[in-house]
C-alpha cells in the first residue's frame, strides 16, 4: 500500500454546523458516489482488458488534453485510504461501480477471479467500516470486444450483461445493500450512439434508439440473473438522469416541445420499467428513424421488474422551445441536438443565473418539482438521489486549504429541496453526493472537479475541501 498522501481531515477549520433542525428520516442513507473508470486506474492490472472508454480516451481529439483513465486517482491501490475518509465524513452508504472488463475480460467467457477479488475487498472494506455497499453494475465501461460486435445496438449484449451480473451476484450477493443495474442509460444510448460525445463516439440516431431498448432489456435480464444467483429477490434499482424540463413559454408549441423531450429523455425509460410499455407518442415522434422492430415479444415483460427504489441523478434543469422560437437571445450549447433523436429541430434557450464550472445552470427548485412529479405518478415507488453535485474551479491556496463556497451553497440548496420534497410526502430514502474525489470527468478529462476531496493529480495527494467539512457537519447533525 502506498504511503499516506492525505491532508489530514482537520487541516482546515470546520465550518459552523447547520442550525436547521433535523429534516431527514433517522434511517436516511447519507452517501457519496464514484464510478470505476473515473477513479480506479490500473487499466491493465490483474487481467482487466480494454473498455470503450479506454479506446475513446486514446482517440486523438476526443478527450480534453488527451487525458485517459489509465491512472485516474489510483483508487485501485489507494482504496483503503479513501475508505477511511468515508468514515471521517460519517457517510452511511457508498455508491461505487464494478468494471465489466475487470470482472469478465472481453465481455464473454468465465469470470476473472482477480477482478472479483478486488471488488470483494472493496465490499468487505465498506462493511468493516459500517458503511452500506451500493453497487452499480454498469457505469459505461462496456468491454471493447462487445462494442466491436455492435455494442448496445446488438441484442446479444443484453444477454452478456446478464451473465456478467450473475458472476457479481454469485460472489457478492450476500453483502450488497442495494444493486443498481445501470447508471444513466440516457448517456450510454444518446451521448454514446447519437451525439458521439461519449464512448463509443457514434452518431447514428437509429443505433441510439436500439441501444435504449437493449439497455432497458438488459436491466430486466440482470435482475433475473441476480435473483437466480442470490436465490431470492434482491434489493434492485436503476439510476436515471431524468430531465427536469420546462417550456420557454406557455405557448402550445413550446409545451409540445416539453412533451417531446420528456418522452425521449424520461418516459422512454420510465414507462417500460414501471408500466411495461413504450410511450405511444415517442414511437410516433421517432417513426421516421425506426419502426422499433428490435422490440421483440416478451421483452417488455422482462424489463418490468420490481424495484426497491428508483435512483435519480440530478444536476441542472432543461428549458426547451419550439423550432420557430425567435432567433434572438442565447442558446445552450451543452444540449446538442443529437442528444434527443426525433427532436433535433428543438431549441434550448440559455437559462439566466448562476452556473457551475460545467456551464450548467443551477436550479434546486427543479429537483423539488422532479421528485414531486415522480411521487405523483408513481406514489408507491421509493426514491433515492443517487448523484447530485457541481463542478467548480477548485484550487489549493498558499495555506494548503481548498475553499469551495459555491459547492456548499449548491449542496445546501439541493438538500433543502430534498427536505421540502420529503415534507410534501415524497418517499425519499437517501442522498449521494457526486463525488467523493476529483476524478476523470469523461470527455472533460481532469479539467473539471466535482469532489469533496481535492486531488493533486501528479502526487495523488487528497485534501479535504471546505465542502467536505460542511457535509460531515450536516450528516452529524442529522444523525444526532
Amino acid at each position: 500500500m502506498p504511503g499516506s498522501t492525505l491532508a489530514h481531515a482537520e487541516s482546515a477549520p470546520a465550518p459552523t454546523p447547520p442550525k436547521a433542525p433535523r429534516r431527514f428520516p433517522a434511517d436516511f442513507w447519507w452517501g457519496v458516489a464514484t464510478s470505476a473508470y473515473q477513479i480506479e486506474g490500473a487499466h491493465d492490472a490483474d487481467g482487466r482488458t480494454a473498455s470503450i472508454w479506454d479506446t475513446y480516451a486514446r482517440t486523438p481529439g476526443k478527450v480534453h488534453n488527451g487525458d485517459t483513465g489509465d491512472i485516474a486517482v489510483d483508487h485501485y491501490h489507494r482504496w483503503a485510504q479513501d475508505f477511511d475518509q468515508l468514515v471521517q465524513l460519517g457517510v452511511t452508504a457508498y455508491r461505487f461501480s464494478t468494471a465489466w472488463p475487470r470482472i469478465q475480460p472481453g465481455g464473454s467467457g468465465p469470470a476473472n477471479s482477480a477482478g472479483l477479488d478486488f471488488y470483494e475487498r472493496l465490499t468487505d472494506g465498506l462493511l468493516e467500516r459500517g458503511i452500506k455497499p451500493v453497487l452499480t453494475l454498469y457505469h459505461w465501461d462496456l468491454p471493447q470486444e462487445l462494442e466491436d460486435a455492435g455494442g448496445w445496438t446488438n441484442r446479444d449484449t443484453a444477454y452478456r450483461f446478464a451473465e456478467y451480473a450473475g458472476y457479481v451476484g454469485e460472489r457478492l450477493g450476500d453483502r450488497i445493500a442495494m444493486w443498481t443495474t445501470h447508471n444513466e442509460p440516457w448517456c450510454a444510448a444518446y451521448l454514446g450512439y447519437a451525439a458521439g460525445a461519449h464512448a463509443p463516439g457514434r452518431t447514428e440516431p437509429l443505433a441510439s434508439l436500439a441501444a435504449v431498448h437493449h439497455l432497458n432489456l438488459s436491466h430486466g435480464l440482470a435482475v433475473g440473473a441476480l435473483t437466480a444467483a442470490l436465490g431470492h429477490q434482491p434489493e434492485t434499482s436503476i439510476t436515471l438522469n431524468l430531465c427536469a424540463v420546462r417550456g420557454a413559454s406557455d405557448r402550445p408549441e413550446d409545451q409540445d416541445a416539453v412533451r417531446r423531450i420528456d418522452g425521449i429523455a424520461n418516459r422512454v425509460f420510465l414507462d417500460p420499467l414501471l408500466r411495461g410499455s413504450y410511450p405511444a407518442d415517442v414511437l410516433e415522434d421517432t417513426r421516421h428513424i425506426t419502426d422499433w422492430s428490435f422490440v421483440q415479444d416478451g421483452d417488455l415483460e422482462i424489463i418490468k421488474q420490481p424495484l426497491a427504489v428508483l435512483g435519480v441523478n440530478y444536476y441542472s434543469p432543461t428549458v426547451v422551445a419550439a423550432p420557430e422560437a425567435s432567433e434572438s437571445g442565447e442558446w445552450d450549447t451543452h444540449h446538442g441536438p443529437n442528444c434527443y433523436p426525433g427532436s433535433e429541430h428543438l431549441r434550448f434557450p440559455r437559462i439566466p443565473g448562476s452556473r457551475t464550472a460545467m456551464d450548467w445552470p443551477i436550479d434546486a427548485d427543479a429537483l423539488y418539482h422532479l421528485l414531486l412529479r415522480l411521487h405523483r405518478e408513481h406514489p408507491d415507488l421509493p426514491l433515492m438521489i443517487t448523484e447530485n453535485g457541481m463542478a467548480s474551479d477548485d484550487y489549493a491556496g498558499p495555506d494548503g486549504l481548498v475553499n469551495d463556497p459555491d459547492r456548499i451553497s449548491y449542496l445546501s440548496g439541493h438538500l433543502d429541496a430534498a427536505a421540502r420534497a420529503i415534507e410534501a410526502g415524497v418517499d425519499l430514502r437517501g442522498y449521494f453526493q457526486w463525488s467523493l474525489l476529483d476524478n476523470f470527468e469523461w470527455a472533460y478529462g481532469y479539467s473539471k472537479r466535482f469532489g469533496l476531496l481535492y486531488v493533486d493529480y501528479p502526487s495523488q495527494k487528497r485534501t479535504w475541501k471546505a465542502s467536505a467539512h460542511w457535509y460531515r457537519s450536516l450528516i452529524a447533525a442529522e444523525r444526532g
